[in-house]
């Protein structure tokens, strides 16, 4: 098989799909690796890394999608990628559809097989090819929470972790999973006074045991976010339903509950957002403010710490990758229960009921096109 490692083009995303360790596996199993020339630069990796690895450096990206059978990426097709999709063709990367009728429309009516990383899930529920990446989102939104808490950035003023004889800041965290344990870590390990709302109740009890004295439980209602608001100078929004939209937890009405320069970090924006005022933002502009509360909504947090968080991802997604290089995609899915979970739209159809329910648009079983 001929795999297709194109350069990310969304803004300062500088993440690569697949490392020179990549390459050689796919070679190693037999197939060939066509890689964008400088598509690893920003994430520290060569042409010639890549080069002693096996892989072919190609100028034309255009090269790369016609010839490739299976197109390896990190976020999802944009628009001037849209037309570059063709029939048969496998595209491996994070696709979000629930939260773009146009992009789901875009890999519809190109006829592509799209299989996302995001709704891949093991026996357990867990979702292996998003955990890492919401490792380094949940750790960078208390991270850049801190930052915009800063008065020249528009927030409070305050110091996460307070001074002697001044108290810490107070730090909401929506949602008890990878993104909001990994948050509530870092909150609480710069000084704040952290609370993680769930309503899970078992994952509470989890998370009182063993997460340290300054962060505590709460189950989470809108009354109690309310109650919440009026003190707490950081909000992180780390809630996830599994390929479907995000639900929205904190409504315009609740932002004059909030302090001015109150911060408001959406870890969920990828999947439309769990604030009904959030809107995608890039690196180059992250921040906007609304009744005079910022809002943080960069769609591609991790692309900031591109080393960090291309070798955490690849190392997860290569191994799928080579499934579906070594069996063809049909095989692959059928042998892999796991796998099988991330196959979204196949020859124009929808084949993950949440994706199509975000819309109301038709679902196929799978079982119809495997």
């Amino acid at each position: 098989m001929i795999i297709g490692v194109p350069k990310e083009i969304k803004t300062h995303e500088n993440r690569v799909s697949l490392q020179p360790a990549g390459v050689l596996q796919m070679k190693r199993n037999g197939h060939k690796v066509l890689v964008e020339k400088n598509a690893g630069l920003g994430s520290g990796f060569t042409n010639e890394m890549y080069e002693e690895r096996g892989a072919t450096i190609i100028d034309d990206v255009g090269k790369i999608w016609q010839e490739a059978d299976m197109i390896m990426k990190v976020k999802e097709p944009i628009k001037v990628e849209y037309p570059r999709m063709r029939e048969g063709q496998i595209i491996f990367t994070y696709f979000h559809f629930a939260a773009s009728q146009e992009l789901t429309e875009a890999v519809q009516n190109s006829g592509a097989i799209a299989i996302a990383y995001e709704t891949v899930e093991k026996k357990d529920g867990s979702l292996p090819l998003l955990v890492p990446m919401s490792e380094v989102a949940g750790r960078m939104a208390a991270q850049e929470g801190a930052k915009y808490l800063e008065k020249a950035t528009g927030g409070r003023g305050i110091l996460m972790g307070g001074i002697p004889g001044v108290p810490p800041a107070n730090v909401i965290v929506l949602g008890g999973g990878i993104v909001g344990i990994n948050a509530a870590k870092i909150a609480a390990g710069m000084g704040a006074n952290t609370t993680i709302l769930d309503i899970n109740i078992p994952k509470l009890r989890y998370l009182d045991d063993v997460m340290p004295k300054n962060v505590h439980t709460l189950y989470s209602t809108e009354g109690n976010i309310r109650n919440l608001l009026p003190l707490t100078d950081l909000v992180i929004g780390a809630v996830l339903i599994p390929g479907a939209k995000a639900p929205s937890l904190i409504r315009k009405d609740m932002l004059k509950l909030m302090r001015p320069g109150t911060v408001m970090v959406d870890v969920a924006i990828d999947q439309g957002g769990c604030f009904e005022t959030s809107k995608p933002t890039t690196h180059d502009d992250p921040i906007y403010i609304i009744d005079d509360v910022v809002h943080y909504c960069v769609a591609n947090m991790p692309g900031a710490v591109p080393y960090t968080s291309t070798l955490g991802l690849t190392n997860v997604t290569t191994p799928y990758a080579v499934q579906i290089a070594n069996k063809g995609w049909k095989q692959a899915l059928t042998d892999d229960p796991e796998l099988r979970k991330g196959l979204n739209i196949v020859d124009g159809k929808i084949v993950y009921k949440d994706v199509a329910e975000a819309f109301g648009m038709g679902y196929t079983s799978i079982e119809e096109v495997i």
